[in-house]
C-alpha cells in the first residue's frame, strides 16, 4: 500500500512540474502581446503623505503593434501615464504610476489593469506598499 501511495505522489509531482514546463515553453499566440519585466512592485515602508512613483516596462514579444487604449486604477490615488502611440513587435516602453499616500493608513495593494488590442488583454500590474502615521518632525 504504501508503493502504491509512493507511486502515486511521484506521478502527481512529476505531472505538475511537466505541465508547468509546457506552460512556460508555449508559442506566444499570433497578434500583439504585452510582456512585463515586473509584475508586481513593493514600496515597502512609506510614511502617510509620502508620494511615490515606479516605471513598469514591457515588451510587445508579439508579431503586431499594440495599442494601448486605456490604463485604469482602483483609486484616484493612482494616477499613470502610458504611450499614446503603438509600441512595434519587439520593441519596449513603459508606463508610469505614482502614488498619493494622503489620507491612507496600513497595507495597501493597488491594481493597474492595461486595455489594449493585446492578445493577453487585459493585463494587470500592482504596487504594493505599507503606510506608517506620519512622524511629527
Amino acid at each position: 500500500m504504501k508503493y502504491i501511495l509512493s507511486v502515486a505522489v511521484i506521478l502527481c509531482l512529476a505531472f505538475s512540474a511537466s505541465a508547468q514546463d509546457a506552460e512556460l515553453l508555449a508559442p506566444t499566440p499570433p497578434g500583439p502581446f504585452i510582456k512585463f519585466s515586473e509584475m508586481s512592485h513593493d514600496f515597502g515602508d512609506i510614511e502617510q503623505g509620502e508620494k511615490v512613483e515606479y516605471t513598469f516596462e514591457f515588451t510587445n514579444t508579439g508579431d503586431a503593434p499594440i495599442v494601448i487604449s486605456n490604463v485604469l486604477t482602483t483609486c484616484g490615488c493612482t494616477a499613470s501615464s502610458w504611450p499614446r502611440e503603438p509600441v512595434l513587435p519587439g520593441t519596449s516602453s513603459k508606463i508610469e504610476v505614482s502614488f498619493n499616500s494622503a489620507g491612507k493608513i496600513g497595507h495597501q495593494n493597488k491594481v493597474i489593469t492595461i486595455m489594449s488590442n493585446a492578445t493577453n488583454n487585459p493585463e494587470r500590474v500592482k504596487i504594493v506598499t505599507n503606510i506608517l502615521p506620519k512622524t511629527d518632525s
